[in-house]
């Protein structure tokens, strides 16, 4: 009893770090991101989050073009990516009037 204990203990433990590791380099997540948009982005911005009480990680991918005299932007939208399987999780687009 105390070995199958012991092997169920292994295999949550060793799911639980697959879950935390980072697959999708930050190339990847730009392109996922990149894809995702109808626009064609000038400047794009990248950041690993993580979060949940687990850690899960997460590209957050930021794609704009930045408005003339670099006030504001025309165009600016996020991208948050799971890092683990490469899967599109939200996409916030911000229109010119919201943008600061």
């Amino acid at each position: 009893m105390l070995v199958v204990g012991l092997f169920v203990a292994c295999l949550v433990v060793a799911q639980t770090c697959q879950q935390r590791q980072v697959r999708v380099t930050k190339g990847r997540a730009v392109e996922i991101a990149r894809a995702a948009v109808d626009f064609r982005p000038t400047r794009s911005q990248v950041r690993l989050v993580r979060q949940g009480l687990n850690g899960r990680p997460f590209w957050a991918v930021s794609l704009s073009i930045p408005r003339p005299g670099g006030d504001g932007f025309e165009r600016l939208t996020t991208a948050r990516i799971d890092a683990n399987s490469g899967k599109l999780v939200a996409l916030t687009d911000t229109d010119k009037e919201r943008a600061p």
